[in-house]
């Protein structure tokens, strides 16, 4: 006889992972399946946490490269890739063995191997060559995301990379093309910009981050450019050929201007699509969108009553975060109670250095459906913290509605920016005005000090600027 479960979670990274420990915490009995062989999805083993790890030990290998000019006198700092790799790897096998942990202590079935639909009802999952079935009354789909190539350019993870080869390059590469403009590609370029590598970044349109507030975007790939970041704009990538040396990367502008860069490797980050291969998902009938997403309802139901999704494999900006509170939500909504998400108030977050943050509308997107607002704003140039620890760079930009003064979006470029976005998640959660953020005494030499100055100056009544 299979095993019977009341839910089963296909799919372990950080939606799937906390929705099971959810369903459980709930009384229900609860399996997931994870193929990987670890838990944690692409943002624990091959994502956020190697990249930021990565990002957080090239700035400390660039700082110390800096002392001299402190007064810290050390001598010439040596990189040591292997080492730091490991260090990478250490931090990542720390947090997948912790979910394996709070598996077992909330009493979730943990099966390694990769999950199939039989029907509705029952999972096949698949493991060194042999099946085991498990029935389940309720699937939840929650297998993540994976890297978009360019036609004809497959990646080979050693000259041709996606973001997961750009965790685990062996040596240095004296030059790195990346291939978009977005979070991904810019923080792996940071990376190896900051460890010594030439970075050159081809962009299609006509700036970096699309999606972001343009005038945070605009300051973003100024401080980038004087950190030594190569930019192309309006270029589009015809073909990459690769040779013994690396690379030869062939573009044109949209003047038709053709061009050749050669490189050791490129990078190609030109954004993420849902995985679905093998879940059989025409075998149930679960219906998906012409982006391969799996439709669902607000409940986050497909149309086969007892299927679910959530995560990247849906509609919306593929975040981690986004990932586990739709997982949290759905596990109540299948509990009896009320699960929900505000999707206007998902914080996005760039780990270079700056940091770049940003919650809520943009400029751009107020004024696309007419919304009159008034804008606050206040540079770290004028903030004692910033200038103390010589991070200088940046700025605190609020928008807020011009006739209820409610706090539409916030857009942060400066030090801790990812840090002090939440303190603004939580306002706009409860639908704070400027006036309630500039009323709030914020302590002093604080980053945070910026988003109170940032509030006084959507009244023009700043102190410090």
């Amino acid at each position: 006889m299979s095993e019977k479960f009341d839910v089963t979670v296909i799919g372990g990274g950080p939606g799937g992972y906390v929705c099971a420990i959810r369903l459980s915490q709930l009384g229900l009995k609860t399996a997931c399946i994870e193929s990987r062989g670890s838990l944690g999805g692409t943002c624990l083993n091959v994502g956020c946490i190697p990249s930021k790890s990565l990002l957080n030990l090239s700035e400390n290998f660039h700082k110390a490269k800096n002392f001299e000019k402190i007064g810290i006198e050390i001598g010439e700092p040596k990189l040591n890739l292997g080492k730091m790799m490991k260090n990478k790897e250490k931090a990542v096998t720390v947090l997948t063995k912790g979910i394996e942990f709070l598996f077992k202590k909330n009493k979730v079935t943990y099966f390694k191997g990769k999950g199939s639909f039989k029907n509705s009802k029952e999972i096949a999952i698949t493991a060194d060559g042999e099946e085991t079935i498990i029935q389940s009354s309720k699937v939840i789909i929650s297998t993540g995301s994976e890297p978009v190539s360019i036609p004809g350019m497959e990646f080979d993870e050693e000259r041709i990379i996606s973001s997961t080869g750009a965790l685990s390059l062996a040596e240095l590469p004296k030059k790195m093309v990346v291939v978009g403009g977005g979070y991904i590609g810019l923080e792996m370029g940071s990376v190896w910009s900051r460890l010594g590598s030439e970075v050159e970044v081809i962009e299609f349109l006509d700036h970096i981050t699309p999606g972001m507030d343009r005038e945070i975007s605009n300051e973003f790939m100024k401080i980038l450019k004087k950190q030594g970041i190569k930019f192309q704009l309006n270029t589009k990538v015809e073909k990459i050929t690769k040779n013994q040396n690396g690379v030869i990367i062939e573009t044109s502008d949209t003047e038709n201007k053709k061009n050749n860069i050669e490189a050791d490797v490129v990078l190609i980050s030109v954004g993420r699509k849902p995985y679905t291969n093998g879940l059989n998902l025409e075998k149930v009938g679960v219906e998906v969108d012409e982006k391969g997403r799996v439709k669902v309802n607000k409940n986050f139901e497909t149309n086969i009553k007892n299927i679910y999704a959530i995560g990247d494999v849906i509609e919306g900006p593929m975040l981690a975060h986004k990932a586990e509170e739709e997982g949290i939500a759905v596990a109540e909504l299948i509990a009896g109670q009320s699960g929900h998400v505000n999707y206007d108030i998902i914080p996005g977050v760039v780990y270079t250095s700056p940091e770049v943050a940003t919650v809520g509308k943009t400029e751009e997107q107020l004024n696309s459906k007419n919304i009159t607002y008034k804008v606050g704003k206040f540079p770290f140039m004028a903030n004692s913290r910033a200038k103390a620890i010589d991070e200088p760079e940046g700025f605190v930009k609020i928008l807020a509605d011009s006739k209820t003064d409610k706090v539409l979006g916030v857009h942060i470029i400066g030090p801790h920016a990812g840090e002090m976005i939440a303190e603004m998640a939580v306002a706009m959660e409860f639908g704070a005005s400027s006036e309630d953020i500039a009323r709030t005494c914020h302590a002093h030499p604080t980053f945070s000090e910026a988003i109170k100055e940032a509030a006084l100056s959507v009244e023009k009544r700043q102190i410090h600027s």
